[in-house]
């Protein structure tokens, strides 16, 4: 017999996930563009139902029921195929607790969300990840690694930490693909900033197939990271079953009042996708003239590639940049040690970053 309490197999495999950081020492100012965070902040809506709150003594709504008829309203859909939780990463795990057993294989894209990894290793299951093609997703990729042992199958929509996306056709393409059996998981955490012609975030095929799962948060556009609220839209099927094994007060109370609040305001998320599609193009344009390689995003960062030269490195930038107090994000975890993500920050801290990596480049003013 073990002389103390053993973990389950799978768990000591588990890398614990490792937030980007937020701190620098001796700098007055902190940017922090390590996160993904909005620059705008939440909607003022959001704050005034936050601080309006009370009756904190009693136990919140155990469904969500106004958030969910919120979201419902808003995207057409119908609230009973709707969970709420906190932040999107508990539904990714509930999600693979509910499907994936010892065992049982999850498939994600090679520079897919961290988290992926971590609620397959905790459900028992065993990782499986398909090579990416220039960054993004590689459908027929995906589809080679599919065995019978194959439970779910994550994809992010747009991809974290890339930026990039698949076109709805491939997506649909990808559904074809799959094993009725296999659960395929739309993480469309960043969707609301997404501007293009050919993309969908996965309401149309959750709405028609009976193994697709779609993830939403309001981390992001809506501004609301610290009180962790997420969504996910399902056939009824996979949600009386992810229902049984939530927590029953998974939401807080303040969280679902900002929610609420946070959804229905239309002009702070237009404001947001205004200023964001301003700052990427010109962040994109401005480092790239700088000699910086650009991988093209549809999100709210950049994944920005260095030099695999002594003094140029992303781990040399990283550490040049955390010194004038601009935080990025270090994505070794993810397989891209020769790279930065840059979320897209306000007007001070865009111009601060390229005059301070054209610093860091030797470029000085005559770039």
């Amino acid at each position: 017999m073990p002389a103390r309490p053993e973990p389950r197999p799978g768990v000591m495999k588990i890398d614990a996930y490792v937030p980007g950081k937020s701190k620098a020492s001796g700098v007055a100012k902190i940017h922090k563009l390590s996160s993904n965070e909005t620059p705008l902040g939440p909607s003022q809506k959001a704050i005034e139902a936050l601080r309006s709150f009370d009756h904190l003594e009693l136990y919140p709504d155990g469904t969500a029921t106004q958030l969910r008829e919120a979201i419902g309203a808003k995207y057409g859909l119908d609230p009973h195929r709707i969970i709420c939780g906190s932040g999107s990463d508990e539904l990714l795990s509930l999600i693979t607790s509910t499907y994936v057993g010892p065992g049982d294989e999850g498939i994600f894209s090679e520079h897919g969300f961290l988290v992926y990894r971590i609620a397959i290793l905790a459900a028992g299951g065993v990782p499986v990840v398909a090579k990416e093609k220039d960054y993004r997703a590689d459908v027929d990729a995906i589809l080679a690694q599919v065995t019978p042992k194959t439970k779910i199958v994550f994809l992010a929509n747009p991809n974290n930490p890339t930026g990039t996306y698949l076109p709805f056709d491939e997506v649909k393409r990808l559904h074809a693909g799959l094993p009725s059996h296999v659960v395929l998981v739309l993480d469309a955490a960043y969707a609301e900033y997404v501007r293009r012609n050919d993309y969908e975030a996965g309401l149309e095929l959750v709405a028609t197939a009976e193994n697709v799962v779609m993830t939403r948060t309001f981390s992001k556009i809506y501004g609301l990271a610290n009180l962790r609220i997420g969504w996910m839209v399902a056939p009824a099927h996979i949600i009386d079953a992810v229902n049984r094994i939530r927590g029953p007060f998974n939401v807080n109370g303040p969280a679902m009042a900002a929610g609420v609040a946070a959804i229905q305001d239309d002009a702070h998320i237009a404001r947001a996708i205004e200023h964001n599609e301003t700052w990427l193009a010109w962040l994109t344009r401005e480092l790239e003239a700088l000699g910086l390689t650009v991988t093209p995003s549809v999100g709210n960062f950049l994944l920005v590639h260095f030099p695999q030269q002594d003094g140029r490195t992303a781990k040399d930038a990283d550490a040049f940049l955390t010194s004038r107090g601009l935080i990025l994000r270090r994505i070794d975890a993810y397989g891209l040690p020769h790279a930065l993500r840059l979320t897209i920050g306000d007007e001070e801290a865009n111009r601060l970053v390229v005059e301070t990596l054209r610093e860091f480049l030797g470029q000085g003013d005559h770039a």
